[in-house]
Order: structure tokens, then sequence, then C-alpha cells
């Protein structure tokens, strides 16, 4: 059984419900299992608080070793990912010189609670370390017809979320498209697995 990491930092529970519906993409592939996990918060004097808002376990550097696959998703804090998640990713120094994730395949996600937050600049700031890292980035075909029609999140780049006054909730265009790139990401894992 091949692992799918699903890691997202969510303040207001948003990104995390994205990362749920992206986890049951990846369940739907047979020989692939999802596995949820957070980033801690940063506090005010560089310090860590080390229980998670969300529910889900916090990351480990164990869990990018162990992964077949990265979801990586955070919401969008003036058009860039969330510092908690970037302090993350940046303790991963000795994971990029040891080459832990070179050639695994990683997709990205964001919420943001206004249309032109800035969700694309976003997904392509989670992006660049998942690049420097020599991950495999996969986002969401033309091939999927909701990518074509929706007015609510879902971008080529990855999956994503719109929350404002009226949407509250993942809207089920979301979730369809944050299931298909679940799903697309973990048949690539399962293939260049063998």
């Amino acid at each position: 059984m091949l692992t799918v990491l699903v890691l997202y930092y969510s303040r207001h529970g948003n990104t995390r419900q994205l990362a749920r519906q992206i986890a049951r993409g990846i369940e739907q592939v047979d020989g692939c299992e999802a596995q949820l996990r957070t980033v801690a918060e940063i506090k005010a004097q560089g310090k860590t608080d080390e229980l998670p808002l969300t529910g889900d376990p916090i990351v480990t550097l164990e869990d990018l070793k162990q992964c077949a696959g990265i979801a990586l998703g955070s919401p969008v804090r003036f058009g860039n990912m969330a510092a908690p998640l970037k302090h993350f990713i940046d303790s991963t120094s000795t994971e990029w010189l040891s080459g832990t994730l070179i050639g695994k395949p990683a997709s990205v996600f964001t919420s943001s609670s206004s249309m032109h937050g800035g969700q694309e600049t976003t997904l392509q700031s989670i992006m660049l370390p998942l690049l420097h890292h020599g991950m495999l980035v996969v986002g969401i075909p033309y091939s999927e017809p909701l990518l074509h029609t929706t007015q609510h999140g879902g971008t080529p780049y990855g999956a994503s979320h719109l929350n404002n006054e009226n949407n509250k909730t993942i809207h089920s265009n979301e979730a369809t498209l944050a299931q298909a790139l679940g799903k697309r990401l973990a048949t690539i894992a399962l293939k260049l697995n063998g």
C-alpha cells in the first residue's frame, strides 16, 4: 500500500476541507492510502506550538521519507502560502540535500476568501520549493470537464476553494476537482512505483 501525504495548513478549516476531498480522491485508487498531516503554528518568538489547530497530526520529516507523493496546501496569504507551511518547508534542507523527494509526484491546493485573492500565485508559490526538491508537479488537466465550467474554485495549477459569505463550505464543483486531483496524484504515484 502506497501512502500519499496530504500536508496542509488551515487556520479556519477551509483548506482542511479541501485536503479531505483530495484524500478522498487518493483513496479511490486501489493500492493507495491518504495520510493527512498538518503543520504547527508559529509562535511570536520563533517557537512552535506542537498542538495542531485541526485535529490531524503534525507532520514529521519521516512522513516525507515514507510517502510516495505529496499534496501540499495552504490558505492564501497576500498571494502567497501561509507562514507556518513555509516555516516547515524551510526546515527540509536535509531532505533536499539527501534527495528524499526527488522523483515523487506532488500537487498543490489553496483556499481564499475572495475571487481575486491570489489563488493562482499561492499555488505557484507552493510549487517552487517542490520543484527545488526535484518533485514532479501534477495539476488538473482540462480533460476534467468541470475545469471548463466551474465558477467556484479549481484551476489547472491545483485545487482551490473560494470561501466568502456565500461559500462557507466546499462547493460540489470544488470537491469534484479536488478529488480528481487526489486521484490523479495517487495514480501517478502508483505508476512511478511500479
